[in-house]
């Protein structure tokens, strides 16, 4: 398994995901689904990348600034 960060654009925004996949592939599927839980009214995703892809194992993690 694999902690993913993922940079979204979106129509008015840019906005990061935090997710655990066992692969690229599934880290994308997940993606729409994220997004629609997260926002009240779906956006569009104009581009989702990969910015970070690590092993899991304790301790893994992310700081995200802003």
């Amino acid at each position: 398994m694999f902690l993913y960060k993922i940079e979204l654009e979106l129509t008015d925004q840019t906005a990061y995901l935090i997710l655990l996949a066992p692969s690229d592939e599934m880290a994308f599927e997940y993606v729409d689904s994220h997004v629609a839980r997260h926002f009240i009214k779906s956006p569009e995703i104009r581009s989702a990348a990969i910015v970070e892809k690590k092993r899991t194992e304790a301790g893994s993690g992310y700081v995200i600034a802003q």
